[in-house]
């Protein structure tokens, strides 16, 4: 496996296309377009919010349905969440749209929104941005990026990855774009993610692959602890790289989640670096716990702490207040049993050795949380499994944009 260039449109048979479809910005692009050549089979994960916007709905409905995705639009500026049946008729206008102007079936449209909660969307300015995009479709890399930009709110850059990979002789190629900087906390954030491959596999295995994915890639990111009404992640694979489909766990599918993992954690950690207001992407590695849960749990105890973050963005060294999250985190432990490191670029020095505070270089530790990526490493010595949780700093932009979103 290899990372190349590009994102949705670096596998065979498929195009994108962006707008400036005025939806909610007036100086901007803000409406994205991702369509395969041919239909596509879908995997999905949505938010776990029992308040799901329309478009969510919508698209769960299609991915359980079997039936296959050809085409995605994606929405900025507006979530089209707490819409009621509004809601859900812009939805159905929007995939209209694309059946009567590239003739797919409106059913296998799905569409995505990511903005403002509670105000309807403009079905007129939908509409046409369908028109608009319909005409200018592209497999380009320029355009995929494109894309990845539209789809942006808060996000203070795109994020898009790509790679490729042998499977039975067959060169395979996915790629995927993603949104979210605030309202991340997913369990599945507002995070959107769409990826697109040409590799052949069944959709009941390409739906494991992600579901199994999801758990140490997206849902390990945390930025304020808010779970997103919009979450939303689409993977489609159409089939034209031309590999025997994958029909069974084999070496070929465990290729193929491999590179799954890879782009879901670069886009995951990409994500968490770019949080609201954030300086420096904040890293929680757990490792020797008793189960795996039980590192999830502490892993995303410590990027969730708010304490924990403000510390980061101070570059404190205080590390009572990653110990104290993990002690409410719900996973049981020995205190005496752990070890904590603070680790970057610039050094890697413990704190705290099996229940007792250690001495330390307060300006060594300072040289260490001045970097960019601050990684909080914790030994258990009560097992072998781990994880690791992705977040970022807490700083005053953060309340400053959140402030005044809906200006």
């Amino acid at each position: 496996m290899k990372q190349i260039n590009g994102g949705v449109t670096a596998a065979q048979g498929f195009k994108a296309s962006s707008c400036a479809a005025g939806i909610k910005y007036k100086d901007r692009t803000d409406m994205a377009f991702v369509y395969s050549e041919v239909p596509c089979v879908c995997g999905g994960t949505f938010t776990s919010n029992v308040v799901k916007a329309a478009c969510v709905q919508w698209d769960q409905k299609i991915v359980n349905s079997g039936d296959p995705m050809q085409a995605v639009i994606i929405n900025s500026g507006i979530a089209n969440a707490c819409t009621g049946k509004e809601g859900f008729d812009a939805c159905e206008a929007t995939a209209r749209a694309v059946e009567k102007c590239l003739g797919v079936r409106y059913t296998s449209v799905a569409v995505a929104s990511t903005g403002v909660i509670g105000m309807q969307l403009p079905v007129d300015k939908l509409v046409y941005g369908v028109e608009t995009m319909s005409k200018s479709l592209d497999g380009s890399l320029e355009a995929g990026c494109a894309a990845s930009k539209a789809i942006m709110t808060t996000d203070t850059v795109n994020k898009e990855v790509a790679v490729s990979f042998q499977v039975g002789g067959k060169e395979v190629i996915l790629g995927g774009m993603s949104k979210g900087s605030g309202m991340i906390h997913p369990n599945m954030c507002t995070m959107l993610a769409f990826l697109t491959t040409d590799i052949n596999i069944e959709k009941s295995l390409l739906q494991q692959a992600v579901s199994e994915v999801v758990k140490d890639t997206f849902n390990m990111i945390t930025v304020d602890g808010d779970t997103s009404t919009n979450d939303t992640l689409l993977c489609m694979a159409n089939g034209l790289a031309g590999n025997s489909v994958i029909s069974e766990k084999n070496e070929d599918y465990n290729d193929f989640k491999k590179a799954l993992f890879f782009v879901c954690e670069f886009l995951a950690k990409k994500m968490a670096a770019d949080g609201e207001g954030a300086s420096k992407l904040f890293e929680a590695k757990v490792v020797n716990a008793k189960c795996k849960d039980d590192a999830r749990i502490l892993s995303r105890a410590i990027v969730g702490s708010n304490l924990s973050k403000a510390a980061i963005y101070g570059c404190d060294a205080n590390f009572g207040r990653f110990l104290c999250a993990m002690g409410y985190s719900g996973a049981d432990f020995d205190q005496n049993d752990v070890e904590l490191f603070f680790e970057s670029e610039n050094g890697k020095l413990e704190v705290f050795h099996r229940g007792t505070p250690l001495e330390f270089d307060e300006d060594e530790a300072l040289k260490i949380m001045k970097a960019d990526a601050v990684t909080v490493f914790v030994n258990m010595n009560e097992g072998d499994a781990g994880a690791t949780a992705w977040g970022c700093d807490l700083t005053y932009d953060y309340v400053k944009i959140n402030a005044d979103y809906r200006s």
